[in-house]
């Protein structure tokens, strides 16, 4: 089901999609990682594919940059981000290590060792926000990587999905395997901390049960601050973090929300729709990217 605001994308991964990034610096450019070896560039304004990128295993993250970058770790690399504040790409990997690399060079700019196999990272400004296995998450300063800024336990009870920062870089969002996001402020000063808090989210009442899901995805409206959330009941929230309240809620997509992220000016949601194997391998519907046009009537806090 799609409507007149939205259109699904043309020659789309064939496996899971683990990642969707639209470019910093452009309205139109997608960048999307799949379970299929592939990162492929589409043009969303004319819903094309401009390229198509062979890996030999499976990609779980992508991210814009002018370069090529050449580095590895030890086991799979689960996320990358590039900081543009300091030049650096980012890479956290299941190796326990979170890597720096100058896009330079590029060579190795450092490795720096993590409690557990890395799920998650986001660059906050100058700030690397770590989520790791066992609820924890470590803040950095990439300017300064010679010791851990701050160490903290998730404020969610389950094992840490997604973390994304704040644009006006204040803070970070956090969501679990068990339906709740977590709404974190970097300052360690008691003002800050008793601003943050939690909710649930992504659940469905049906025959009387209420079934829990994961909340696999969180992208910010890059000029409102409200974000958006996907979770693997196929469903699409938009929130307003400073007066805690659902601003709107999509219609429901064909499976499991894997990925979403808003293009530089607020004016598109890229969602992928792609069933991350919480049932098992069973039969389920095909992989798909749907853009949407979406307005402040939706996303401006109110």
């Amino acid at each position: 089901m799609t409507g007149s605001n939205e259109y699904k994308l043309n020659q789309g991964p064939e496996d899971s999609i683990s990642a969707v990034k639209f470019s910093s610096s452009t309205t139109q450019f997608l960048l999307v990682s799949s379970w299929d070896c592939t990162v492929r560039l589409y043009d969303v304004a004319s819903n094309t594919m401009r390229m198509k990128y062979q890996h030999t295993a499976p990609v779980l993250d992508c991210a814009f940059y002018v370069d090529t970058i050449v580095g590895t770790h030890d086991a799979p690399i689960r996320c990358v981000e590039y900081c543009p504040e300091v030049n650096v790409m980012v890479t956290g990997s299941w190796d326990r290590s979170v890597r720096l690399w100058d896009p330079r060079t590029p060579c190795n700019a450092g490795t720096f060792t993590q409690p557990e196999k890395v799920y998650t990272l986001s660059v906050a400004g100058d700030r690397l926000i770590v989520g790791t296995a066992g609820r924890r998450v470590l803040v950095w300063d990439l300017r300064n990587m010679g010791y851990v800024q701050q160490r903290r336990e998730s404020s969610l009870k389950y094992q840490t999905r997604c973390i994304r920062a704040f644009p006006n870089k204040q803070g970070y969002v956090l969501s679990s395997i068990e339906g709740r996001v977590a709404v974190e402020y970097l300052d360690p000063s008691l003002e800050f901390q008793k601003k943050k808090y939690a909710f649930k989210c992504h659940r469905l009442k049906e025959d009387g049960i209420e079934h829990v899901y994961p909340v696999n995805a969180i992208s910010f409206h890059s000029v409102h601050n409200t974000f958006a959330t996907g979770g693997s009941d196929g469903f699409v929230n938009i929130w307003d973090p400073f007066n805690k309240k659902r601003l709107c809620q999509f219609h429901r997509y064909p499976t499991s929300i894997a990925s979403l992220a808003f293009n530089n000016d607020g004016t598109l949601l890229a969602i992928a729709s792609s069933y991350m194997h919480e049932m098992g391998d069973i039969n389920h519907p095909e992989d798909a990217i749907f853009i949407r046009q979406v307005t402040d009537a939706e996303t401006k806090p109110k």
